[in-house]
Order: structure tokens, then sequence, then C-alpha cells
């Protein structure tokens, strides 16, 4: 007879359990750079760039040529985040965005590490490790693509 005790943690250990503590991790870290995307671009617009977005790459963030990474970043952060948000390429998606964290990290906001970025490279890392989980559209796919005779 299970104890207690026992019982919450097996449920805890369910892949019920763990698809949904996967699911929260990718909306959490997809919706911190899809906000972003989204001040990058004329409201009203799906990707029709906002021209002060340069303005931000070129004065604040000090990146070079502002015109094309502003364009690249607003691009992926839009894409990427999608991806992760339908748990579609999860891994892919994730790795994208643990890029964009880390180049954040190293050449805009270099004091931002504890707070928020930290987050952002652990969310992005367990996504990366587990994938998106049992309710990502990447499961819908695994029957395709798995090899004959292989189990998850």
């Amino acid at each position: 007879m299970m104890s207690l005790i026992q019982r919450p943690i097996a449920l805890l250990e369910t892949r019920f359990f763990e698809g949904l503590a996967l699911l929260v991790a990718r909306l959490a870290l997809a919706a911190q750079f899809w906000r972003s995307a989204r001040t990058k671009v004329v409201d009203g617009t799906w990707l029709q760039i906002d021209p002060i977005t340069f303005d931000l790459f070129r004065d604040e963030y000090h990146m070079p040529f502002p015109e094309v990474s502003g364009v690249l970043a607003t691009y992926a952060e839009h894409g990427l985040s999608a991806l992760v948000m339908l748990g579609l390429a999860t891994r892919f998606g994730a790795a994208g965005l643990l890029v964009m964290t880390g180049v954040v990290q190293l050449f805009v906001y270099p004091d931002a590490f504890w707070n928020p970025h930290v987050l952002w490279f652990g969310l992005a890392l367990v996504l990366i490790a587990r994938g998106g989980g049992m309710f990502a559209l990447d499961r819908a796919f695994d029957s395709i693509f798995k090899p004959k005779g292989t189990q998850s």
C-alpha cells in the first residue's frame, strides 16, 4: 500500500505532470521574447518593423549594423517564440532563444544576469534537455519520424 507521502510524489513523476511543467516553461520563456518582439513592430501590424527599433539598436544597444541586427532580432524573437509556444521544433527554438539571451547578456545588458537572464537561460536549458513535453506539437510528429521499435 502506498503511503500518504509516496502517492503525491508518484503523481509528480508522471508524464502528465512533466508535460504540464514543460508547457509552463515553454510559455514562460516564449512570452518574454514575444512581448519584446511586439515592441519592435508598428502597432496593428504583424511584422512591419517600427523605425524606432533601428534607433534603439543603434543608440541604446550599440549593436553594429542596426538596420540588419534590428530586423534579424525582431524576426527571430517572433519566430523562435512561436515555435517554443507551440512546442514545434522546441529544442531548436529554445536553443535560438538561449543564443539570443547570451547576446543580450554579453552585449546589451551585462549587469542583468541574475535578473532576468539566469531565468531565461534556465528555462531554455530545460527545454533543450527535455523537449516540449506531451503537450507540444513535437509529439504529433514523433510517430512519423521515430524509427520503428523505439520508445520515448
